[in-house]
């Protein structure tokens, strides 16, 4: 059984009671929980899903030979959820072990934004303002993203943030290292993988998962 966390720091929180129906972080109130697996694979990958109810679950698809599935995570409850996350990881020729979180997520939720280490809840004015920077396929629609500036926090050469408006949603992708980013101009394409079926179970998961904050 997953631990439930806050969605916008790393303080587990508290679960409902003394009359409330919300889950509580000692810093930001009330929350919805953020249930993350102790270890990806298989069996945790379908519980996610379970948990993630009717929520998409995106991943590239479909997955490049050698890479895999490292990390994944849902906030909500009940079949509930307001956001999903997965990372894959792999080598590129140009940047060595690269990772790419892809987070799909309601407006507010701020969960994107502790993945991409940001300082803004949602993605800020970038999102939208002229040229997309990036285009993404989400099964037939092209989706287009814009970079998300991770100046003034830390670590912010580490990682290339971009963000944009997928089916009503924020959909944000994190690429580490930042050069990688050159990775999605190789028309990536994006699948909610709870409406593949069995292929699902054809999916590598390796691990340890990629830290973030």
């Amino acid at each position: 059984m997953p631990s439930a966390d806050c969605p916008r720091c790393p303080a587990p929180v508290a679960p409902p009671g003394d009359g409330s129906s919300l889950w509580s972080c000692p810093e930001h109130g009330p929350v919805p929980p953020l249930w993350r697996g102790a270890e990806a694979s298989y069996d945790a990958f379908a519980e996610h899903l379970r948990r993630a109810g009717q929520f998409p679950t995106f991943l590239p698809w479909p997955l490049s030979p050698g890479w895999a599935v490292t990390d994944f995570a849902a906030v909500g409850e009940g079949g509930d959820a307001v956001a999903t996350m997965t990372c894959v990881s792999g080598t590129s020729s140009l940047d060595g072990p690269v990772d790419v979180h892809v987070v799909a997520e309601e407006p507010g939720t701020g969960f994107a934004a502790r993945v991409a280490g940001t300082a803004r809840t949602d993605p800020g004015p970038e999102a939208g303002h002229g040229p997309a920077d990036v285009r993404v396929r989400l099964e037939r629609q092209q989706v287009p993203l814009w970079t998300v500036s991770t100046s003034a926090t830390p670590g912010e050469w580490d990682r290339s943030v971009l963000a944009g408006e997928a089916q009503g949603r924020w959909l944000w992708l994190v690429v580490r290292p930042a050069s990688a980013v050159l990775l999605l101009r190789d028309d990536w394409i994006l699948r909610d993988v709870s409406t593949v079926g069995p292929a699902v179970v054809e999916l590598p998961f390796d691990g340890p998962a990629p830290g973030w904050t």
